[in-house]
């Protein structure tokens, strides 16, 4: 279920979420306001409304709901209009319903339409811009940053033609991602766009509360980030949160992405994150780092994975109960566990930890797999990242099942108590480790066949 914020700007409108439920609508026009109204009128759904501030007074309905609302016979006659900068904003009861969000965003970032289609469903939609150098290269790069593998720009003698190879429900995703962009960022390219993306989805999972047996809510805002990226997604009968995808042919390693949802204790409400050269803390309690940071690193690989070369098969687990006893690993059933041949968890304190054993007496991996990740991160310039003992986690569980496992750095430090902090730029690099190691994959299939072989023999 979408809450009110994302069904308005999925559907095209620029209003900002004061607080739940409240919107500050002054910076959009006129006619957009009174076409938002006339269609919560039609939706049946309460809200108070001062000019400036709209207050809606219910749960929202499904998107399924909202899109049969705002979506009418003859909607998108307006398509093909051209709008300056300074002129009037493109009026969302013009625009096709399914690409209105992405119009408005690409305006919004200074990126001006004049034209566009939705597909209605049969082909592709579409948005066209004049014809500028800047502008084409700006969108290229976001559009790659937001996931699109490929960007298959036609030209004619005015206009660039930009085509959206997506379903409806993902064109209205790749607004919801493009409301987070700011247009500064459009000028330092593809990695400091996925570098800012990267921040604000660890901010979001920073700000939802998810103690030991209280999960629910991060769980369900994990699993509806992760669903358009995996192939199978379910929730055990535990709650752990389990995913596959396979990449490209699927010949190669079975590798498994763990973190932990839990928090050793609640996230305290209205809490603000203090940020301040790249650390960031609470301004009172826990922060939640331990493991919010490692969930953030996983679903992020889950994003970008398919831009990589990487060709086999990724199982994601988000585990419950971590901090009371690896509680959810120890129940997770262990059929979604046959045919793993790797494990990557991301749940250390620190920088530059590859957690190898357990206190340096219970092996989580042979010395070769610990050995593969300090190659790669040389290989990548990635300094200081060294094979060394530590503490007890979801690694453990894994190990127990035969698998090949280490336990990764996610950048934070003092977790546990209320002088935690992340190092936000070092968990970022940490990303940056696992997808050098996922772009290795002819590398390490070589090293796990090289163990396998010794193991047999």
């Amino acid at each position: 279920m979408k809450n009110w914020n994302q069904l308005f700007v999925r559907s095209g409108w620029l209003v900002k979420q004061t607080e739940e439920n409240v919107f500050d609508c002054r910076h959009e026009t006129e006619g957009n306001k009174q076409f938002l109204l006339e269609s919560l009128d039609q939706a049946a759904v309460p809200y108070l409304w001062d000019e400036k501030t709209l207050v809606i007074q219910s749960e929202p309905i499904s998107e399924e709901e909202w899109i049969q609302t705002i979506d009418f016979k003859q909607r998108g006659v307006g398509g093909y209009l051209w709008f300056e900068p300074g002129e009037e904003e493109p009026k969302v009861r013009e625009l096709d319903t399914f690409i209105c969000g992405i119009v408005r965003q690409l305006n919004r970032l200074g990126i001006y339409t004049n034209g566009s289609c939705d597909g209605h469903g049969r082909r592709s939609a579409y948005v066209m811009i004049v014809k500028n150098d800047k502008d084409i290269e700006r969108l290229i790069q976001l559009l790659k940053a937001l996931g699109m593998k490929r960007v298959n720009v036609r030209e004619t003698a005015q206009f660039y033609h930009i085509p959206f190879p997506l379903k409806q429900t993902e064109l209205l995703d790749l607004a919801e991602k493009m409301s987070v962009v700011e247009e500064e960022w459009l000028t330092q390219g593809v990695e400091y766009i996925n570098e800012q993306l990267f921040y604000h989805l660890l901010e979001q999972l920073l700000s939802i509360p998810g103690a030991s047996g209280k999960e629910e809510r991060v769980r369900d805002f994990v699993k509806e980030r992760l669903t358009p990226y995996v192939d199978d997604l379910s929730v055990d009968r535990n709650g752990n949160l389990l995913a596959e995808k396979t990449y490209r042919s699927g010949h190669g390693p079975t590798i498994l992405l763990n973190a932990h949802l839990d928090t050793v204790e609640e996230i305290e409400q209205d809490r603000t994150i203090i940020k301040e050269n790249g650390i960031w803390s609470s301004s009172w309690g826990i922060l939640g780092a331990d493991d919010r940071a490692g969930v953030a690193s996983i679903l992020h690989m889950a994003e970008i994975l398919p831009q990589t070369s990487f060709s086999g098969k990724v199982k994601f687990i988000f585990t419950v109960k971590e901090e009371i006893g690896l509680v959810g690993a120890r129940k997770v059933d262990e059929y979604f566990l046959w045919g793993t041949d790797a494990a990557i968890v991301v749940d250390r304190r620190g920088t530059g930890d590859i957690v190898t054993s357990c206190g340096g007496y219970l092996p989580f991996c042979e010395e070769a797999y610990g050995q593969f990740f300090e190659k790669v991160a040389k290989d990548e310039g990635l300094f200081g990242w060294k094979c060394t003992p530590g503490g007890s986690s979801d690694t453990r569980i894994w190990t127990e099942h035969g698998i090949q496992s280490v336990n990764l750095s996610a950048g934070y430090h003092n977790e546990h108590t209320e002088d935690e902090c992340l190092d936000v730029g070092a968990c970022y690099r940490t990303v940056g480790l696992i997808k050098a190691f996922f772009e290795q994959g002819k590398e390490l299939r070589t090293v796990l066949n090289q163990i396998r072989r010794e193991r047999v023999s």
